[in-house]
């Protein structure tokens, strides 16, 4: 059984996360690892984010471990909240007001072309892999849903004639952009 921390205490994650694990892969929280810490996120990019927080991760238990950063980019926005989506709206990641600033700055605008991008920083001994996932889709006129979290609300994926908030975890993982970080990390490791 080969064991890794996620380098989240959010638990939405860890849950999408779980779903998608082969029997033979492990993975805890820093919470059950024993590290109580927020890791800042000062990087302008996706990548040096989910590194960062690796990076410290692997610094501090020496262990195999990982991290995802993940941004929600509009079209019409010029790629914004991207690297900003969970503080958009402000420090208290309050992701209602975060929707509303969203919904406010679109609009009237025609184009609501959006995807949302994951990237994950692995660390195997000692040395960093990456892999990323896209799911575009385009940004609803309200929102609608109360599964998910974050901007699922008011993202409808490519295929899809709901919102992320109106799918089960299955149906989600159907279209995921974490999904698709998630499938390629677990394809590295299983070629180990």
């Amino acid at each position: 059984m080969t064991q890794l921390i996620f380098a989240t205490n959010n638990e939405h994650k860890v849950t999408e996360i779980q779903s998608l694990l082969p029997d033979n892969i492990s993975v805890i929280t820093l919470r059950q690892a024993g590290i109580d810490i927020d890791i800042p996120e000062p990087h302008d990019t996706l990548q040096e984010n989910a590194t960062e927080k690796a990076k410290t991760i692997f610094n501090i238990t020496n262990q195999n471990c990982f991290s995802e950063d993940t941004g929600l980019e509009i079209e019409a926005l010029q790629g914004a909240p991207g690297v900003h989506s969970a503080r958009y709206a402000g420090e208290d990641r309050n992701f209602q007001a975060n929707i509303d600033k969203v919904l406010t700055e679109l609009n009237g605008i025609e184009n609501r072309n959006a995807q949302f991008r994951t990237v994950i920083c692995l660390i195997w001994d000692g040395i960093e892999h990456y892999f990323e996932g896209i799911c575009r889709g385009h940004i609803n006129n309200q929102d609608t849903g109360t599964s998910g979290f974050g901007y699922d609300p008011i993202f409808i994926p490519e295929g899809a004639d709901k919102s992320f908030a109106e799918m089960s975890v299955e149906e989600k993982n159907i279209y995921s952009h974490r999904q698709k970080a998630v499938t390629q990390l677990f394809a590295f490791l299983n070629s180990l």
